[in-house]
């Protein structure tokens, strides 16, 4: 009896371990069918024949490598994910704004900027409104708004209807910044001090400092008109940050930006440029009416600090060649002859050397340290790198120290493109707290994922859909380098109280951007931007300011039919999308290019096409 129950006992533990294996290859069999079925529910299946206009339904859109829409399940948190922002009330639909707002723009607000002092012209600089101030409404586009010309088509002609000023035609007529044909506006690439056009004026440049070997990527042209000069130099590999107030030239960083040419509305007054210090490698004035001579050269000190050792300052128009143009200037040989040797003073003070005087130009060139400098007028601040809203100082802008003369103070830049992928000095040399070289590695090759998930769920970035794009909070500038083989230029934003300031580190890259604090309006026109992308932007304003506001911000500033791109937490996002559906826009939630695993998300959004109603006349 004992043999036969323990042979009983055996059968039944051979039993009990079969049901157990048996158990656990149905619970795996099941698993993997589950995630199969998940895998199978949110993978492309339909295309349609050409990509037109991005649309987002109940089964939102991404597009292939050949531009064609596929179907993308949408991920539906909003039940689930609510979390408590600071934003206005609930507003289930944002009405338009009256057709007056149509170019408005809220920090250079023409009426606001009478209330403020004419000196150092502070009433050109950014004035923002209050709270209370601010529009709960959407800009609305000209009623005949059509979507602009690609790139570089559009670098020449532009819609009259997009921007309906003809005031730089008639008045720049003779200068040939300007023309209007027909429907649309062609731009012949003149200039107020190169009559023969941008092209030949910066071949003129090139005769006498070298422009295309890759040593000048980054420029800043103050005073730009309508950006003809930056618009030439893209063809050289130079990306130019131009800016110039918004005054009685109308629109004039409206064309520029409609050229699909980077621009910004700006003016050097009583504040400080909102760039890091040793950021461009060239600054150019032609004609820019800056008086540099004045309040004891500050406004040359200041491109002295934006200016990277070794960089290149180039002038042209008044007073330069006084000589031959004093009397078409309407101005005395004296004054004249007074202004530029003030202007020669500021520069040796500025231990700048003159390159040269060449007919309608004069080149200065930046030391590439300061070892021979005189001390005693270097500003004592700590950062110079501290750009939003700080005033100006009347003192030079200290570079970092060297070990000999014939080191370059900062570090050595690569050429162009290598440099837009080489670690930056700033990194390397461990000028940004908590940031390194494995970090900016690691960064890189994530972007390479990320590019490759975007051109899935939008349409591919070389397609010509998208041209000016704006980054919200850039970080090291990965997106923008990872796109520069495109054409597309981005406009890399820092916001300005964040806690690592790597804005220096994107110029490095050979990039371009700007301190911004989102609280407030950006200094752009209305419909200046194609794609905008805001990465973690509403984890660091969540609690700083209302979001809806921010949302508003994004629509003045988007083109109809743009696309945006928010990479953030579910909550968030959810959040976001609630605020952004009573915007007129179109928008769905999808997976992390990593998978459904990962906890951020990202919500892909499509400003509706609508204008404005046009303003009919009252019968006489």
């Amino acid at each position: 009896m004992a043999r036969e129950y323990s042979g009983l006992q055996m059968h039944h533990q051979l039993e009990a371990k079969r049901k157990r294996l048996t158990w656990i290859l149905g619970v795996s069999a099941l698993c993997i069918l589950f995630y199969v079925l998940g895998a199978w529910q949110t993978t492309p299946s339909s295309q349609y024949d050409v990509y037109t206009r991005v649309g987002c339904d109940n089964n939102s859109a991404t597009s292939d490598s050949n531009g064609s829409i596929q179907s993308l399940t949408n991920l539906d948190f909003a039940s689930h994910h609510q979390v408590a922002l600071d934003s206005s009330k609930t507003i289930s639909q944002f009405p338009p704004c009256d057709m007056a707002y149509s170019e408005y723009t809220p920090c250079q607000d023409k009426v606001r900027g009478r209330k403020f002092d004419r000196d150092m012209m502070k009433y050109r600089e950014r004035h923002c409104p209050t709270k209370q101030e601010m529009l709960l409404c959407l800009i609305p586009a000209p009623p005949k708004y059509k979507t602009p010309f690609k790139w570089p088509q559009s670098r020449d002609y532009a819609w009259y209807d997009n921007i309906p000023h003809k005031e730089l035609s008639i008045e720049k007529a003779v200068q040939n910044w300007i023309q209007v044909e027909g429907d649309r506006f062609r731009f012949p690439g003149g200039g107020t001090m190169f009559p023969r056009g941008a092209d030949a004026y910066i071949d003129d440049i090139g005769e006498l400092i070298p422009l295309t070997d890759g040593n000048i990527r980054t420029a800043v042209d103050t005073g730009c008109g309508v950006a003809s000069f930056g618009a030439y130099l893209l063809k050289r590999n130079i990306l130019t940050m131009s800016f110039a107030p918004r005054d009685t030239h109308e629109a004039q960083v409206q064309f520029a930006l409609e050229r699909g040419v980077p621009a910004m509305i700006g003016i050097i007054g009583s504040m400080r440029l909102p760039y890091p210090a040793r950021a461009f490698d060239l600054a150019h004035c032609s004609r820019c009416l800056i008086p540099w001579q004045n309040n004891e050269g500050l406004y040359l000190m200041e491109v002295d600090r934006i200016l990277r050792p070794g960089g290149h300052w180039i002038l042209s128009g008044p007073p330069i060649n006084w000589k031959k143009y004093w009397r078409g200037w309407e101005r005395t040989k004296e004054d004249l002859k007074q202004e530029q040797d003030a202007i020669e003073n500021v520069a040796r003070r500025l231990c700048w050397k003159k390159v040269t005087e060449n007919n309608d130009l004069a080149i200065w060139q930046k030391p590439i340290n300061h070892v021979g400098c005189v001390k005693e007028v270097m500003c004592k601040s700590e950062d110079p790198d501290t750009a939003w809203y700080r005033s100006l100082e009347a003192c030079i802008t200290p570079v970092p120290q060297v070990v000999s003369s014939d080191e370059v103070a900062g570090g050595e830049l690569l050429k162009w493109p290598e440099r837009a992928f080489a670690v930056p000095p700033r990194l390397s040399r461990g000028s940004v707290p908590g940031l390194g070289v494995d970090r900016f590695i690691e960064d890189n090759e994530q972007w390479k994922d990320k590019i490759a998930h975007y051109n899935r769920i939008i349409a591919p970035l070389r397609s010509g859909r998208y041209r000016n794009i704006m980054d919200m909070n850039a970080y090291l500038g990965g997106f923008a380098a990872a796109v520069a083989k495109y054409p597309v230029w981005v406009m890399n934003v820092i916001p300005a109280h964040i806690d690592y300031d790597t804005l220096g580190v994107i110029y490095e890259r050979g990039l371009i951007g700007t301190y911004q604090d989102w609280c407030e309006a950006f200094s752009t026109y209305p419909r200046t931007y194609d794609l905008i992308h805001a990465s973690g932007l509403f984890t660091l304003y969540q609690h700083r300011c209302d979001i809806t506001y921010i949302l508003l911000e994004m629509d003045r500033i988007l083109r109809p039919e743009g696309s945006v791109i928010f990479r953030d937490t579910v909550e968030l996002l959810v959040k976001i999308k609630s605020i952004t559906d009573g915007m007129r826009w179109k928008s769905h939630i999808v997976d992390h290019e990593s998978g459904p695993f990962n906890p951020e998300k990202i919500l892909v959004a499509v400003k509706t096409y609508w204008t404005g109603e046009a303003t009919k006349k009252k019968p006489k």
